[in-house]
Formats: structure tokens, C-alpha cells, sequence
């Protein structure tokens, strides 16, 4: 084997001192060879100082390590109105800090079991779940990336770095200084740092104030089961909400109790008996915004801006941001004076009619629900606790006549919007005389029934396939089968034929639900309404002509927005643009729009409802507005709720007076809506359009090129000519002889000849 090695090598010597061609070959080879490797060296060497130069820029800008102890100064976030005004401050009031001993070590096993289990060993990143996490994207195709993030990496994200900023220069950064947190401080620290600085949602920065907030606890008397559901918070305090979503929260937190029970910090049956219990919480709100000139609008913005931070990353109260918003200050203060006029002597009025007498089980229930929502009865130890307080409450006089009090007092909401833009000039969502800091807010999160103030959707299907609102339809009694049950609709019924124009001015059920019957199905009313900007599920019942289904005055009003602006919807908006402290744009607000409505059909409507202004159940706002309106009203069932939505060609605006709780009833004819809010919308357009600050032009609404005038005869419903014996009746003369609107493919297709020269 040696030898024969031997003489290979003798034999490739004589090849290359006697054959000039192989040593050229070979000197080539040679040389490329050579080249090669000087090649690689130099991009090595090349890679290596732009590496190395990289993670220096960076090094240079990552934060200093102080700040984990002396945060950046925080600012209050600063909402500004449409007309320059600040209306409001949020910032937090309470920023207390714990430290480890006052930490459950039920909640550092449940935080390390779920976002970190490696936390104790690694050096402030772990490798190999990174490169889990990329195998993962890889073969999953996902374009959002699978979370690999240490705790360390999370502190360090959570208090230097732009949250905004999703990029590989973001998360290389938060690993340099995930490297640096774990080098200068103990386990200990960086979770108790960690843990005081975490967001979990509803304002609740740390977990001493997440242990209030949701709890009415200081954390070290946190329970397994409280301690799992803040963890499960924290991938997101939107979604795992367990106030706004129960369902989710509690399958996020049987997550976090499987990877406890996985890392053996509890037993299998703990877990289960944990994971199958109900959520229990004790929410109480923060104090975290001064006094508003608009509260309800104000916390309706928060609420909103709290959805935004998720996706912005901003801190809505450390970060001092300039919210602009679409609310008029002098919008605004026309709406509370509106409201404060009417409900004076409305108050009155509900309060010699109301007997607590004949309603001692309303009393009995909203006692029992005033007493277990107080402070002193959540903050009990003991159950035995709870029901010294509860007895002792339930007989205090001072109490029980707080919440008659509370029960009869008449609510509002009301809400001004432009319908061409989309913006809420003005709300008010709660009785300005008797409002609470964090009362409900009657314009967004209650929902009740519209009554008639809903058949205007009813009509705009009929008159979308092409029926003129000069159309009869029988006024005969009417019983319908609903499900086997037989159900009458009160309201008309006292027989022969009626316009659908009359019978929406003067808001005859009778009608109406025929309307649904003969010309407009209940299933295009509700995908009409939806379009329209009702969000709220509707019952897909014959009864919904009546507004049966229950929707927010927010709704409602955007919804005959529709009509306002020719058959356009735009979605409401409270929130114009976003801007952090240094005026650099987060958020420029674009409404979302779409043709719903034909101009012609959004015309022919705001004609007929011009009617219920005039001549019809809205005729009480003539007595303070004469300019061009349209609109409708609403009384749900035994005048429960009392509505009135109505606009003129700039401004739709609503209103709804009820009670909190739907078992208190106007119980008489005053609580219908054109007694008890047609008034206030009166009163509120009487002074926005006498006010000096503003020239706002007198406007009509516009009749579109293909709508014509027409007299329709009273007896056909069709159009009239020489041979009919009435023009008036019904039509023209209730109506002070005004023509009935059409387009001109349903006046040319009515059976009658067309109008004469003389009619």
C-alpha cells in the first residue's frame, strides 16, 4: 500500500516537470484555490465587522438599566374636543408597588408555568424555544410569528422599547437588554419588577392594582384561582377579559392551570376543581380621569382608547397622548340644558304616579342587588360576615330610600350626530341632575326597545320594491299565529284602508305589521337595519315591526343617519386622531361608509317621517323648532321606554327616557315618546340653532330628480284623476293638502291614467 502510494506520487512529480500544459493547469488550479479561500475570509472577516458594528449602534441606543427603578416621567393622556377644548385628563391615581414577599407564590408558579418555564435557568433568553418557535412559523405558513419571549425579554419590552415596533431590530434589542436585566439583577427582582409593571387590563397596571380592580384585594391575599385568572390576563386583557368575556377568561385560565399542574406546582384535582368553578371577580373601577364636562362621552372614549393601546402599544395613562375627539363643548352644553329643562317637572310627573306599594318585589331585588355590590359586603372575610352586613343593610332606612330613590329616577340618553361625517357632537348618557362618576352610560351600553321608532325601517323595505307611500293598506283587525300562539297587535285596527304616510305619522301598529306582512319581510327589514348600522341581534319575528328587538340609542340614531344623508350610512365616531406626546400622528380616523338606501327611497322616507313632525306623534317639537325635521317616535310596551330619533338635513340626533330597572314603567300617556322625548330633541335644536356661535343655514331636504309630486286618491291609492271622488281625504287634507312623493317608475306604474294639466 506504501509502495504503491510511493509511486503515484513519483509518477505525478514527472507529469509536472515533463508536461508544460499539466503545470499550468495545475497553477491555475492553485491560485483559484487560493483565491477561494482569501475570498471567504475576507466576507467572513467582513460579516464579522458589520456584526459586530451593529450590535454596537445598538448597544448605543438600548436604555440604561436605572430606569427599572426610576421609570420615565408619566404624563397624563389630554382629550381635546372638536372646538379646542380640554374635556378631560386620564392618568392613574394609584401606582402602588409591592415587593416579592407580598407576591403569592401561587401567582410566580402560575406566571413562570405559563410564559416562562425555563425562567430560573436561562440567562434572559432562551434558544431553543426560539428556534421551536421558527420550525413552527415555518411549517405552520403563519405570518404572525409564534411567541418566544422570556419574561426578561417581556420586562425589558414592556418598559423601554417602542411597543409599536415589530421588527428584528425590536426584538434584538429586547434580548441585549433581556441579557443585561438578567446580569445586574436576581430572579427575584426581574419577576417582582416584572409584576409590578404588567398591564391587565381595565386600567390595572401591576398586581397590586389588578388585585384591586378585579378583586377588591391587596395581592398577597391572592388565591390560586385569582392568581391563575390575572396569568391568563396577560396574553391579552382585552380578549380574556372576565367581566366582558367570561367563557374566554375561564378557558384561558384552565390553560394556565394544565401548565402548572404540568410543572407539578398542583395537584391534578386542584386543577380540575379549579378549571370547572365559575369566574368570580369583584370589579371596582380605578380612579383614573377628573372631573368631564362630558363624562359619559369621556369614558366612552376610554373605552376606546383602552381597545386601541392593544394595537398600538401606547400606555393610555403614562404616555401622554393628545386624543381629538368629534364632541362640540357647545353641542354639548346645549344637550345637558335640554335635558335638565325637560326632566325637572318630567321628575314630577313619574313621581306622583309611582307607588312603591303595589311594587315591593322590585324594591326587595334592587336592594338585595345594591347591598351585595357595595364595599363593605365584597370586602368581607367571611360568609357569615357577608350576611351580618346584608341583614343589617337591608334594614337601614337610610339605605332602602337610596335605592327608591335610584330605582325611580328617570334616565336619559341622548346622542347627537353628524350624518355626513360620522362625528358625535354631543352625549349625554345619564341623568345630569343625578349622574354618578361611573354610572351606566344610557347612549351606548344599555339596550331596550325602540317601539314605533323602529317601523321606519319597516316602510323603507316597502318603499325600496317600489310602493308609494300614498299605498293603502287595511286597517282591519288582525291576529296573527306565533307559534301557536295567537297574538293581536293593539294600535288601529278599527277598520277600512289607510296610507302607509298617514300610518306612520300618526304610528298605527296595525299597519305596520301588515306592511311586513304584504310588502317588506321581516328578514330585509333586519338585513335593511343592519346595513343601517344596527349592530344588535334582532328577532327574526313578525313583531319586530313593532321594535320588539332591543337596541342602544347610538344605534338607532346612526341609523336614521341613513336617511339624513340620502341613503349613505357612516359609522359613528367619538375619536378624530391620536398623537403621542411630541405631536407625532398614532391614529388619523377614517369613518367607514356605504350606499345603503337609493337617494330616491332616503328621500321619499325623511318625507313621510317630515309628516310625524308636523302633523303626526312629534308634533310637540313644533312648539320649539320650526326649522325643515323629520323623524319618529317610540313607546315599547306598557311605556317602559319612550324614543324619539329625528334629524334635519345637518343633524340627526336621539333620545330615550326610561329607568334602569326595565320593571319600573312610565305607566301612562306621558311616557310616550312624543310627551317625554320628542321635548327634549325640540328643546336641544330650538338652542343649537339660535346660538350666536354658530350660522347654520336654513335647509330642506332635497327632492331628488326621479321623485315627482303627485295626488294620489284616497280611496284607491292610486293616482288621481277627474273621476275619483276624493283627493283630500285622508291624504291632502290631514296633510294641509301636500302632494304624496313617488318616483317616477312607480307613478308610471300605477294603475290609474297620470295627472291631468289641471290637477
Amino acid at each position: 500500500m506504501f509502495g504503491k502510494t510511493k509511486n503515484n506520487k513519483e509518477a505525478e512529480l514527472d507529469k509536472f516537470f515533463g508536461d508544460r500544459n499539466y503545470r499550468k493547469k495545475m497553477s491555475k488550479r492553485n491560485t483559484k484555490q487560493k483565491f477561494s479561500f482569501g475570498f471567504v475570509m475576507i466576507v467572513l472577516i467582513s460579516v464579522f465587522f458589520v456584526v459586530t458594528g451593529y450590535l454596537v449602534f445598538l448597544a448605543q441606543s438600548l436604555p440604561s438599566l436605572s430606569e427599572l427603578e426610576n421609570p420615565k416621567i408619566e404624563e397624563a393622556t389630554k382629550i381635546y374636543s372638536y372646538d379646542g377644548e380640554l374635556i378631560d385628563k386620564f392618568f392613574l391615581k394609584n401606582r402602588t408597588k409591592v415587593t416579592y414577599k407580598d407576591i403569592p407564590k401561587d401567582m410566580i408558579n402560575a406566571l413562570v408555568a405559563t410564559e416562562d418555564r425555563k425562567f430560573f435557568s436561562h440567562w434572559g433568553v432562551d434558544v431553543q424555544r426560539i428556534v421551536q418557535a421558527m420550525v413552527k412559523n415555518l411549517l405552520s405558513f403563519r405570518l404572525k410569528k409564534e411567541g418566544a419571549s422570556t419574561i426578561t425579554q417581556q420586562l425589558a419590552g414592556n418598559l423601554y422599547l417602542n411597543r409599536k415596533e415589530m421588527t428584528f431590530n425590536r426584538k434584538l434589542r429586547e434580548a441585549m437588554t433581556a441579557v443585561q436585566i438578567e446580569r445586574t439583577y436576581t430572579k427575584e427582582e426581574i419577576l417582582t419588577y416584572y409584576l409590578n409593571t404588567v398591564y391587565f387590563g381595565k386600567g390595572a397596571y401591576g398586581i397590586e392594582a389588578a388585585a384591586n380592580t378585579y378583586f377588591s384585594k391587596t395581592s398577597k391575599d391572592l388565591s390560586l384561582d385569582e392568581c391563575t385568572l390575572l396569568v391568563s390576563l396577560l396574553k391579552s386583557p382585552t380578549n380574556y377579559d372576565p367581566i366582558e368575556y367570561p367563557e374566554n377568561a375561564k378557558k384561558r385560565r384552565a390553560l394556565v392551570l394544565n401548565a402548572m399542574y404540568e410543572e407539578n406546582y398542583i395537584t391534578k384535582e386542584v386543577m380540575e376543581s379549579i378549571a370547572n368553578g365559575p369566574i368570580r371577580v369583584a370589579y371596582s373601577q380605578q380612579e383614573i380621569s377628573n372631573e368631564s364636562s362630558a363624562p359619559e362621552f369621556t369614558e366612552y372614549v376610554r373605552q376606546l382608547m383602552q381597545e386601541k393601546a392593544e394595537k398600538y402599544g401606547f400606555d393610555l395613562y403614562r404616555d401622554g397622548l393628545k386624543v381629538y375627539t368629534s364632541l362640540d363643548t357647545r353641542f354639548q352644553k346645549h344637550a345637558d340644558d335640554a335635558v335638565k329643562e325637560q326632566l325637572k317637572s318630567y321628575q314630577k310627573s313619574f313621581n306622583s304616579y309611582w307607588s312603591w306599594k303595589n311594587n315591593k318585589d322590585i324594591l326587595e331585588s334592587d336592594l338585595e342587588k345594591f347591598i351585595k355590590q357595595s364595599d363593605a359586603y365584597r370586602k368581607a372575610p367571611t360568609d357569615n360576615d357577608k350576611k351580618k352586613i346584608f341583614d343589617s343593610m337591608k334594614n337601614n332606612t337610610a339605605i332602602i330610600d337610596s335605592v327608591k330613590s335610584l330605582a325611580t329616577t328617570v334616565q336619559v340618553g341622548f346622542v347627537v350626530i353628524n350624518p355626513k361625517t360620522g362625528e358625535i357632537k354631543a352625549m349625554v348618557g345619564a341623568n345630569p341632575l343625578t349622574r354618578t362618576k361611573y354610572g351606566l352610560n344610557h347612549v351606548t351600553q344599555v339596550k331596550r326597545q325602540p317601539g314605533s321608532s323602529f317601523k321606519p325601517f319597516v316602510y323603507a323595505v316597502a318603499v325600496n320594491n317600489g310602493y308609494s307611500p300614498g299605498f293603502m293598506i287595511s286597517n282591519d283587525p288582525l291576529s296573527v299565529n306565533m307559534g301557536g300562539r295567537m297574538w293581536t297587535p293593539k294600535g288601529g285596527g278599527t277598520g277600512g284602508m289607510m296610507s302607509m304616510r298617514y300610518a306612520i305619522e300618526k304610528s298605527i301598529n296595525v299597519v305596520a305589521v301588515r306592511t311586513a306582512m304584504e310588502l317588506a319581510p321581516i328578514d330585509k327589514v333586519i338585513d335593511l337595519a343592519h346595513k343601517m348600522g344596527i349592530n344588535s341581534e334582532l328577532p327574526n319575528f313578525l313583531s319586530l315591526a313593532l321594535g320588539v328587538g332591543e337596541v342602544t340609542p347610538l344605534e338607532m340614531t346612526n341609523a336614521f343617519g341613513t336617511f339624513a344623508n340620502e341613503g349613505i350610512w357612516v359609522e359613528p365616531i367619538a375619536i378624530t386622531k391620536i398623537e403621542d406626546r411630541n405631536g407625532n400622528l398614532i391614529e388619523q380616523v377614517v369613518p367607514e361608509t356605504r350606499e345603503v338606501l337609493s337617494e330616491e327611497t332616503a328621500y321619499i322616507m325623511s318625507d313621510m317621517m317630515e309628516g310625524v313632525v308636523n302633523e303626526g306623534t312629534a308634533s310637540s317639537i313644533r312648539q320649539f323648532f320650526n326649522r325643515p325635521a323629520a323623524g319618529k317616535t317610540g313607546t315599547s310596551q306598557n311605556y317602559t321606554d319612550a324614543w324619539f330619533i329625528g334629524y334635519t338635513p345637518q343633524f340627526v340626533a336621539g333620545c330615550w327616557l326610561g329607568f334602569d330597572d326595565a320593571r319600573v314603567k312610565f305607566g301612562g300617556s306621558y311616557g310616550q315618546g312624543g310627551r317625554a322625548a320628542a321635548p327634549i330633541w325640540g328643546r336641544f335644536m330650538k338652542l343649537l340653532y339660535s346660538d350666536e356661535n354658530f350660522d347654520f343655514p336654513v335647509e330642506y331636504f332635497l327632492m331628488p330628480e326621479n321623485v315627482v309630486e303627485a295626488q294620489v286618491c284616497s280611496i284607491t291609492g292610486m293616482l288621481a284623476n277627474s273621476s275619483c271622488p276624493s283627493v283630500t281625504d285622508l291624504i291632502n287634507k290631514k296633510l294641509n293638502n301636500r302632494k304624496c312623493s313617488m318616483t317616477h317608475e312607480v307613478r308610471d306604474s300605477l294603475a290609474l291614467p297620470p295627472i291631468s294639466n289641471d290637477e
